[in-house]
């Protein structure tokens, strides 16, 4: 009855006999590796400092446009969602990427890498809007926070492959292999997109918000995201050089870094598989998530090799495994404008993610690790705090 009301209503309705885990698993691949760029460009930060002559500085002034360039094209991304076939957007985003790791890995200085970067971030900001779309026209409103917690596992995966690059290829073959080897494997993901191939319905108007009260409880949330993202964003982007000051020698953190990805990938989708028995308490677990992570940094601004593996474990897995279940909370408010909630949510994790690489390292290279980590956690508790602020003037606005 709920879906023939929903379909009535002219709401993205899943077919009910659609089979839907294969387009989602392909929209997560494709959304990992379009955000690799950044990731992988991270993780080989120390190597590309020496390699290329540059400060650390500049490379996260350069990782920050990847994610500037995402924030900023997803209005239009959101456009583009709403007009092309899911697939064809999916596919471009992954060969976008593929070309992006290929292109790094000849750089020769900081222009290159960052008009490389900024070119990714862009196809990067086609992801999030198309699969908005996805989940909310294919997969059944009671699977939506774990096939959203499955596409959320891509941040967290993303970083799988950077951190055995760090750990098995860098020592021998240098950073341009490395490099190399990452855009091969963005390439083997564009093969996959056919299988997001679909009917779906209808696109709604592109509407730039709903009613007032959606569009305020969203606008809380997506700042939310942009707090907490800035510190976990951070602690990826500069895992290798948080582990190797903390102690732990460069193969050793780009090993934790590989198990920490793999530990927030089972966090993220066991999160989104519970929540889906009750999904009015997702707000609540999502302020939770990101206390913990602020916790977790905190524990990393200890420096030393096990407070910094206990809290990247932390930060990793519960403080950044929100990612999925904000975006079906988002769908779950404004179940009709499908693109507009992938959009919101983007725009507030890369509006974190941009602010992060550039400020982290501006203000580690001044102050040390311990203050920039400690300003993170305060971000992440403070992203709990807007969460929560969201959910209390929904349900007030609902009264």
């Amino acid at each position: 009855m709920t879906t023939t009301r929903a379909c009535a209503a002219r709401l993205p309705c899943p077919a009910p006999h659609t089979r839907h885990w294969p387009a989602v698993t392909t929209a997560a691949l494709t959304a990992t590796v379009t955000v690799m760029p950044g990731f992988t460009v991270g993780a080989l930060a120390p190597a590309l400092e020496s390699g290329l002559g540059l400060s650390r500085s500049a490379i996260g002034l350069a990782l920050s446009c990847f994610y500037a360039a995402t924030a900023l094209g997803s209005p239009i991304a959101r456009r583009v969602a709403a007009r092309f076939p899911v697939h064809r957007v999916l596919a471009a985003a992954a060969l976008s990427a593929a070309a992006v790791m290929l292109g790094a890995s000849q750089a020769t200085g900081m222009i290159s890498l960052t008009v490389l970067l900024l070119l990714g971030g862009l196809s990067n900001a086609l992801v999030q809007p198309a699969v908005g779309r996805l989940i909310a026209a294919r997969t059944p409103a009671h699977r939506r926070s774990l096939a959203a917690g499955v596409v959320g596992a891509a941040l967290a995966a993303a970083t799988f492959v950077p951190g055995l690059l760090v750990a098995l290829v860098l020592p021998a073959h240098g950073w341009r292999v490395s490099l190399l080897t990452a855009g091969l494997v963005a390439l083997l993901v564009t093969a996959l997109a056919p299988l997001a191939r679909a009917p779906l319905e209808p696109a709604g108007p592109t509407r730039t918000g709903g009613h007032p009260r959606t569009g305020r409880t969203l606008l809380l949330w997506s700042s939310a995201a942009a707090l907490a993202a800035t510190g976990n964003n951070a602690v990826a982007t500069y895992f290798v050089h948080l582990g190797t000051d903390s102690g732990l020698s460069p193969t050793t953190a780009g090993h934790l870094l590989t198990a920490s990805s793999v530990l927030a990938i089972a966090v993220r989708v066991a999160a989104g598989a519970l929540t889906d028995r009750a999904p009015g308490r997702n707000p609540t677990v999502i302020a939770a998530m990101m206390c913990t992570g602020g916790f977790g940094l905190a524990l990393i601004a200890a420096g030393t090799p096990v407070a910094f593996t206990v809290g990247a474990l932390l930060a990793f897995s519960a403080g950044w495994g929100w990612t999925g279940l904000l975006l079906a909370t988002a769908l779950h408010l404004v179940t009709d404008q499908a693109e507009y909630a992938g959009h919101t949510v983007q725009v507030g994790i890369y509006t974190g993610a941009t602010i992060a690489p550039f400020a982290f390292g501006a203000i580690s290279g001044a102050l040390g690790f311990t203050p920039t980590a400690l300003v993170a956690a305060t971000a992440a508790f403070a992203g709990a705090g807007a969460i929560t602020a969201g959910a209390v003037h929904l349900r007030r606005s609902e009264r």
